[in-house]
């Protein structure tokens, strides 16, 4: 058998890792960060506790890593409403229905426990103020403007649409 050349070697590094977070964010999401355990999610991983180490340095790294890549995420699927097809309600519809499906779930609950839980770290702190839910409504709000002109919307401020509200309450 030959050895592996640099490109392989990095695809099966980069596959790994990809393996681990995708433990983590099913540990995290379910446990939060102070309950889940690195021993958890490398079980979840399949692999040892010293190979998940040799990947991320921490608990707190990896879970950073995790709820920064949600919250990016989370902004383009913000942005992308606007490329759907369909009524402004159409397009709020289709975009609750792939935040909550099985797949944008544990990003969902992943960065709900980041804005929930104790002992998140300092750095994840920081992102919650450049992915602050107040930007995710300004986002949106050109949508809901244009919802409330086809009469799809309640009429009024669109800040203080329950709807909104809802979007833009901490917890």
């Amino acid at each position: 058998m030959a050895p592996l050349n640099e490109e392989q070697l990095h695809q099966i590094r980069d596959e790994r890792k990809e393996q681990i977070k995708a433990a983590a964010l099913q540990v995290f999401a379910r446990k939060g960060i102070l309950s889940a355990k690195m021993s958890m999610i490398a079980e979840t991983a399949g692999i040892s506790n010293g190979l998940l180490y040799h990947y991320f340095k921490s608990k707190d790294e990896l879970f950073t890593s995790l709820v920064q890549e949600a919250m990016a995420e989370s902004e383009a699927a913000l942005r992308s409403i606007y490329d759907m097809p369909g009524t402004p309600l159409e397009r709020i519809k289709a975009l609750t229905a792939e935040i909550l499906n099985e797949g944008g779930a544990p990003y969902f609950m992943l960065i709900h426990q980041s804005i929930t839980s104790d002992g998140v770290p300092e750095q994840v702190k920081q992102l919650q103020q450049e992915y602050s839910m107040d930007s995710s409504v300004d986002i949106l709000l050109p949508l809901f403007k244009e919802g409330q002109q086809a009469g799809e919307l309640v009429e009024g401020d669109p800040r203080e649409s329950s709807l909104v509200t809802y979007l833009s309450s901490p917890a």
